[in-house]
């Protein structure tokens, strides 16, 4: 057991496999372990490498191997499977792993604490309560529009539609129907409740946090972008620039080039999709109040001018992912210039 060096551990729910080899990268076991018996295992060895797939109860798992002394890494899926020989086992995987880790080029995914992590759950909840809410909404429209009733558009107007499922001296409505719609009445009364609980408490958070502090100075930057920001990226000091941080976003052309010809297409996507979605929604808000302000930046104006709104909005939110960045790792606030004075904060 003294001669392994590294070792590839495939996560699971119950059985988990484990690939040693030694500092040459030979093979030493590949075995199975309950999962009781995995803690007990890492104990009894010498400080190791251990490499480990970014998936579901990854960073727990980290946080406990890491304090037993060993150096954990957890490794992006997209980055094993290359390394994966043939077929799709657990044994396959964890032996992919153990050679992934040992990889010079590699990038890793730095591990979160508890306390980052809950703070991803509270987003999550919200965005799950966001969509539950939004479900909700469309469904007592389409029930009601059915019925020749309608409301302008806009979460606001629908307080006018629970009003008539209400009113019970309201004839338009059969009573079936007014029965089944109050309760989906009373769900979107309820979600709006819970929705706003959390959104406090996240105000409430950005408001203790510096780091978060500093970045709602930015325009377009609100309170639930900053705390995403705080709960997503963990060290914003593994990005070696703004360019490189604004690029795992996915804000960034995706490049496809072959013999010496340089072709870039759309954004590539990458990253997170709900901070990359809050950052362009973000930047529209700003471009929204661009159009007649004397005080917003002749380079903005100029890129409004010969490029499609859209296209401008994720060259702002590229922007706005390196400004954030720069705050996180250099410190100070951001200098508004007037730019977008009055810009909505998401």
């Amino acid at each position: 057991m003294n001669q392994i060096s590294t070792i590839g551990l495939d996560l699971a729910k119950n059985v988990f496999q484990l690939h040693g080899a030694d500092a040459e990268g030979a093979p030493i076991f590949n075995r199975k372990l309950r999962r009781a018996e995995v803690l007990r295992f890492f104990e009894k060895l010498p400080p190791c490498l251990v490499g480990l797939e970014a998936c579901g109860s990854a960073h727990y798992w980290a946080r406990e191997i890491a304090a037993l002394g060993h150096d954990v890494r957890l490794i992006p899926p997209v980055y094993v499977k290359p390394f994966v020989k043939r077929g799709k086992t657990d044994a396959a995987d964890a032996e992919a792993i153990s050679e992934a880790v040992t990889r010079k080029t590699m990038r890793f995914v730095p591990i979160k604490s508890t306390d980052q992590q809950a703070a991803a759950m509270v987003l999550k909840t919200r965005a799950l309560l966001l969509r539950q809410q939004t479900q909700a909404i469309n469904a007592l429209r389409g029930h009601l529009s059915e019925l020749g009733i309608i409301a302008a558009i806009g979460t606001a107007k629908v307080a006018e539609l629970i009003g008539i499922v209400r009113d019970e001296e309201d004839v338009c409505l059969p009573k079936a129907a007014r029965l089944a719609l109050a309760e989906i009445a009373d769900q979107i009364e309820a979600l709006t409740r819970q929705i706003d609980k959390l959104e406090r408490g996240i105000v409430g958070e950005v408001k203790r946090d510096e780091d978060m502090r500093r970045l709602i100075t930015i325009p377009g930057v609100g309170a639930i972008t900053a705390a995403t920001v705080k709960a997503l990226v963990p060290d914003p000091e593994g990005f070696k620039s703004g360019r490189h941080f604004a690029a795992w976003l996915g804000l960034t052309p995706k490049p496809h080039s072959s013999g010496g010809k340089e072709r870039l297409g759309g954004i590539s996507k990458m990253g997170n999709p709900t901070l990359r979605s809050l950052l362009v929604c973000g930047a529209t808000s700003v471009l929204r109040r661009v159009k007649g302000n004397e005080k917003a930046p002749r380079w903005l104006i100029a890129l409004l001018a010969r490029r499609p709104f859209k296209v401008v909005a994720i060259a702002l939110a590229n922007k706005i992912a390196r400004i954030i960045w720069a705050l996180l790792t250099k410190g100070g606030s951001y200098r508004n210039t007037g730019a977008a004075s009055g810009a909505a904060r998401t």
